[in-house]
């Protein structure tokens, strides 16, 4: 193809691109770099009959005025990045001088607001994406086997958690792990404890969100592997029998390197779902336990009148740096084992 007609080719592209991905990520790191302006505050003299007081209050026109003449609000450079919402160097630092042990260290890192939510998001994210993969292929390769009869049915069933809006898949599950739902009031039965309860601890809320994220996803993973099954070379799966081949051998050597681009494609997704989780956090009402990066830009978002803009758009900056690092291994194999290729 001529560079001419590749040029008309994907311009759509790069134009959808930049408007809808680039543009607002340059937007989001400016008023990262900014926060919003201090309120104006004069003195009055209120005086009455018995005597005059004074009273601080928010100069509401000099306030206006100084938003209407700086929009974005006062320019704080990289501030906001390092300060104790986010990155929180000066505390960080002020552990590493003052704690003795590596766990006090971590200790009160974690309970910085911005480590504690990425340590959740990376362990849901690093426990969920492999059991996805695991579980998705086992499901794909078991309806395969099925019946003719059977495989509809299955395939259907099987893609219900897909099928459920997020919000109303967790709200479901949130009812029935509740102490009077049907997995919460079982389990309270078993245990003999009229007390036990699936969100009243912080391990078994993180159990809880990791197993819903798992649930949710799987259908995804398992409607990709079962298309790729079916393009499986018979005659490759025939010569492995012949040549006495187990089903694990078969698999191990034939099917699993056959869908290996399919593996990377679902991995990619997988971790920029899952990095960024945040409908199961608000349907489980786990935020007291559990918050991820996406939550905490919401809550900066929804701050009660005076939404931190600047606190959430720093957030969402560092949520797509721990993104592409997340990513960067992953792409860099497939980019070697596409040039080894090219080459032979």
């Amino acid at each position: 193809m001529k560079h001419k007609t590749f040029f008309w080719f994907i311009l759509p592209t790069l134009t959808a691109m930049t408007l809808f991905i680039a543009l607002p990520i340059v937007s989001v790191f400016i008023q990262s770099l900014h926060i919003q302006h201090e309120q104006v505050l004069i003195t009055v003299e209120n005086c009455g009959p018995f005597g005059c007081t004074e009273e601080t209050v928010i100069d509401q026109e000099a306030t206006r005025a100084l938003r209407d003449a700086q929009p974005l609000g006062q320019f704080n450079g990289l501030g906001t990045y390092t300060n104790r919402a986010h990155l929180a160097f000066g505390e960080i630092g002020e552990a590493w001088a003052t704690t003795e042990s590596w766990g006090a260290f971590f200790d009160r890192v974690l309970g910085l607001p911005f480590y504690r939510a990425l340590a959740f998001t990376l362990t849901y994210t690093f426990v969920v994406t492999p059991f996805v993969l695991l579980i998705g292929l086992a499901v794909a390769v078991g309806v395969n086997k099925l019946p003719k009869m059977f495989k509809g049915p299955t395939i259907f069933f099987s893609l219900l958690p897909m099928m459920i809006t997020p919000l109303v898949g967790s709200l479901i599950l949130l009812w029935m792990v509740d102490a009077e739902g049907i997995i919460g009031a079982t389990l309270q039965n078993i245990m003999n404890d009229p007390s036990l309860s699936l969100r009243a601890s912080a391990t078994l809320t993180w159990i809880m969100l990791i197993v819903y994220g798992i649930w949710s996803s799987i259908p995804f993973s398992f409607i990709v592997f079962y298309a790729g099954l079916q393009t499986v070379p018979a005659d490759t799966m025939e010569a492995a029998m012949i040549d006495g081949a187990s089903k694990w051998q078969r698999m191990r050597h034939v099917v699993v390197p056959h869908l290996m681009p399919l593996v990377v494609f679902i991995t990619l997704i997988q971790l920029m779902d899952n990095f960024r989780v945040f409908e199961p956090i608000v349907g489980f009402q786990a935020q007291a336990y559990a918050r991820s990066l996406s939550w905490i830009i919401f809550n900066d978002l929804r701050e009660a009148g005076n939404p931190l803009y600047g606190s959430a758009g720093a957030t969402s900056m560092l949520t797509i740096i721990g993104v592409a690092i997340l990513l960067s291994p992953v792409l860099v194999r497939t980019y070697r084992d596409y040039t080894r290729k090219s080459t032979h």
